[in-house]
């Protein structure tokens, strides 16, 4: 994989078995801020995101394909996790999340522009669910995905960017 706008080396490997350790701590960070403001003690906050990380890994290895789940490194230090599942008509990014240090420096934008060049090449629409909030809306909306459903409801909300036709934007 190309380097990323900040410079670095970004790649995607294959998840290992001595990862999960790795995993819980990407899934930590992203509870984080929303776990702050509930006063609990720190045994509680980490029984809590242990229960929630099993019960999330669980749901994922039933419910999906798995062999394009990966980790993401940046210059060869593990940053986060990116787990996509490809359908006949769609790349659905199952999950995308960076540790904290990571955000910010282009690394999903740099494989966002990955999962759209291959699914603009095989005609194919790219899903995600976003919680409400998630300050990466913006980056999902900058790449040209938009809201499929209405902010209400559940937790989360469905945005698609539909497959570009390559010629077209060459001719423009």
């Amino acid at each position: 994989m190309s380097g990323a706008p900040c410079g670095h080396k970004i790649a995607l490997r294959d998840l290992r078995a001595d990862d999960d350790d790795f995993l819980y701590r990407v899934y930590a960070g992203t509870r984080a801020e929303e776990l702050a403001p509930l006063g609990w003690n720190e045994a509680q906050v980490e029984a809590f995101l242990r229960m929630q990380h099993s019960a999330q890994r669980r749901d994922y290895w039933l419910n999906y394909d798995t062999t394009r789940f990966h980790v993401i490194t940046c210059d060869g230090v593990d940053a986060g996790r990116l787990y996509v599942q490809r359908r006949d008509d769609e790349l659905c990014i199952v999950d995308i999340a960076l540790l904290a240090k990571f955000r910010g420096r282009g690394i999903g934008s740099l494989l966002l522009s990955e999962l759209e060049a291959e699914a603009d090449e095989d005609h194919l629409v790219v899903r995600i669910h976003v919680e409400h909030g998630n300050p990466a809306q913006r980056l999902y909306l900058r790449h040209g995905f938009v809201f499929c459903d209405e902010a209400g409801g559940s937790i989360y909300r469905l945005m698609e960017r539909l497959p570009r036709d390559r010629d077209a934007s060459r001719a423009a």
